[in-house]
């Protein structure tokens, strides 16, 4: 933070700042005390088109005509920026997304890999030759499938992964050859433009991002509508992401959305070792993850043993500053998010829940809490928590923890635990979600593994390679020969 004067921002297009004039602002606060870390212009209707305009200008005039070769440097130039800023960047996400120190900094690090990803993937959009003379009359011809580059990609990004989640849409899209608008979520947007200069530094073009500053409406409803942008990008809630499914009706879309996400505990499970798996999934970042453990389903043998470890495990963490070193579990996003997770869990103990722990909350911050006995009926298991709470259910056939686990609108992943490998992979089969983690919690996720849900939880992939697929598109080219 040191390199910033102020952090009052506005959107940035064609390399500009627009915070000047009369547009409102928004005030950037620290979920832990409330205080103010910057604030922001918001933009105008205007200022969207204008962003538009400047990024289709970025494509046809300089991204789609840069060698793969300059994308690549210029993504590897910017992991060394951004590894070297890690230090101060860890304070930032810690100030505005309420990240404790160690979660930021293992987010920068894998913000690092990600354009490292994306640097090498911006070298290896191969394409393919075709047997034109499979088909009948084809003989002497060749064909050939290029992939070429989407155009305009509309990122839209959330608040729990303020760097990480930004990159995973704006690296791939940039290794392709397209050029980007991005709107990050309005309660964590200086983590974007510290990202933006540090592209600008390591020599990306000023008409190929461009970010815009302000609440997702009615900026996202004019990217939706705009007949120039060729593919939307967006994670966030299931509710709003398939709401721009249907105002995007000529745009690509890949929505990466929520989860209540299933882990299945067998009685032949190491039980140290799935303690642990789901202790880190259900309270990192504050359970504020798409794929945060949030429903255990544990057979009976094993059930007790398992809610002893997880809520003596949960008792141990620490809640607090996450400026603190020793801070465990940081604040939830605002007020409001932690206060409706209090009323879930107490509605659930009305309704003949159990508490193992936790349950209290002071201001933002939500004790992590272990829950037991709680039923289908109850918000904490049918309903996406995004809160540090995790439910305990028993289970006695591998038929029945099955038929739970996919009694859900939501199938973005889930975790197995178990020794047997045939149950395992019978298991994983059966689940109906994006991704199956076998000995490995819900929450676990590698960048360059295909990432996305079924049902309400999305459609597309991320994952550096998987996006680049869905941020180009094949072009044929076929030759007779003479």
């Amino acid at each position: 933070m040191s390199r910033f004067d102020a952090l009052h921002y506005g959107s940035i297009i064609d390399g500009t700042m627009r915070d000047k004039g009369d547009r409102p602002r928004l005030e950037v606060v620290n979920p832990y005390d409330g205080s103010a870390v910057g604030s922001i212009a918001i933009a105008t209707d205007e200022d969207v088109r204008d962003a538009i305009t400047a990024a289709e200008r970025g494509f046809y005039g300089t991204m789609r005509r840069m060698p793969a070769h300059r994308r690549a440097d210029i993504l590897y130039r910017t992991a060394e920026l951004l590894a070297a800023d890690a230090d101060d960047l860890a304070k930032l996400l810690a100030l505005e997304a309420g990240k404790p120190l160690r979660e930021g900094r293992a987010e920068i690090a894998r913000g690092v890999q990600v354009l490292k990803f994306a640097a090498e993937g911006a070298k290896q959009l191969y394409g393919e030759l075709i047997p034109m003379d499979s088909a009948l009359g084809g003989e002497r011809q060749l064909g050939m499938a290029q992939r070429v580059p989407i155009g305009v990609v509309a990122a839209i990004t959330p608040f729990n992964f303020p760097l990480n989640l930004v990159l995973h849409k704006v690296a791939p899209a940039l290794a392709a050859g397209n050029a980007v608008v991005l709107k990050p979520a309005e309660k964590t947007p200086l983590t974007a433009v510290w990202l933006y200069r540090l592209l600008a530094q390591a020599g990306l073009p000023s008409d190929a991002l461009h970010v815009l500053m302000g609440p997702g409406e009615p900026i996202g409803n004019i990217l939706c509508a705009d007949p120039r942008i060729g593919k939307i990008t967006f994670t966030g809630s299931a509710a709003v992401g398939w709401g721009i499914k249907e105002k995007a009706r000529r745009a690509n879309v890949t929505l990466e959305l929520g989860s209540n996400a299933p882990n299945l505990v067998f009685a032949d499970a190491d039980l140290d070792a799935a303690v642990a798996s789901l202790t880190r999934g259900a309270f990192a970042n504050a359970g504020q993850t798409c794929v945060s453990v949030q429903r255990v389903y544990v057979q009976e043998p094993v059930y007790e043993e398992v809610a002893r470890r997880m809520s003596e495990a949960a008792s141990r963490l620490v809640a607090g500053d996450p400026l603190d070193p020793a801070t465990d579990v940081g604040p939830m996003i605002t007020h409001a998010a932690a206060k409706r997770a209090e009323d879930w869990v107490r509605d659930a103990v009305a309704q003949g829940a159990r508490l193992l722990t936790g349950g209290t909350r002071c201001g933002t911050l939500l004790a992590p809490t272990v829950i037991a006995g709680a039923d289908s009926r109850m918000k904490v298991v049918c309903a996406e928590a995004f809160a540090p709470f995790v439910c305990l259910i028993p289970f006695a056939t591998e038929e029945e923890a099955i038929a739970s686990a996919n009694d859900s609108p939501y199938g973005l992943q889930a975790g197995v635990f178990t020794r047997d490998l045939n149950r395992a992979l019978r298991v994983a089969e059966a689940l109906e979600t994006g991704g199956v983690w076998i000995n490995e919690a819900s929450l676990l996720r590698y960048d360059h593994m295909p990432y996305g849900g079924v049902k309400l939880s999305g459609t597309g992939k991320e994952g550096v390679k998987y996006a680049l697929e869905e941020m180009t598109t094949r072009k044929f080219i076929g030759i007779k020969l003479q």
